[in-house]
């Protein structure tokens, strides 16, 4: 996947990537998580499968209050430029707004958040941040 739309969400401890269809298998003495994405928000119909080493079995409370138990792997993202390392939560997110959440443990010393604005580093140039406006 090379772009994926994700929200910043600073009141979340760890990030998480919509994904379905997760399996984990053992290949040359790894544990190895398969799973399958819909990188596009809307649109189930292009499925990306990729595999990733499994880095940990996690409790995460989502969105709803509910303690889940989900698989970690880590990965590169980047995000304005820069590119580092992260650790990511799989889970089914297809009800959510946004196929992928950062939070505040992938973004800790790297960026400040501005809460007014929305979309700063769109690569496609059509989304142009939202200020708020203050009454």
């Amino acid at each position: 996947m090379r772009e994926i739309k994700a929200k910043i969400d600073t009141g979340a401890c760890s990030s998480a990537l919509h994904a379905f269809d997760i399996e984990i298998i053992k290949c040359g003495g790894k544990q190895i998580v398969r799973f399958s994405v819909h990188p596009y928000q809307g649109d189930n119909r292009h499925t990306v499968t990729a595999e990733a080493e499994l880095l940990d079995m996690r409790q995460v409370r989502n969105s709803g209050g509910q303690a889940q138990i989900r698989p970690v792997i880590q990965t590169i993202v980047e995000l304005g430029g820069y590119r580092w390392l992260i650790e990511l939560t799989l889970t089914n997110r297809d009800v959510m707004g946004f196929r992928m959440l950062l939070g505040r443990q992938a973004i800790r010393h790297r960026f400040l958040v501005d809460a007014s604005r929305s979309f700063l580093h769109s690569s496609t140039g059509n989304c142009k941040a939202n200020s708020s406006t203050k009454s």
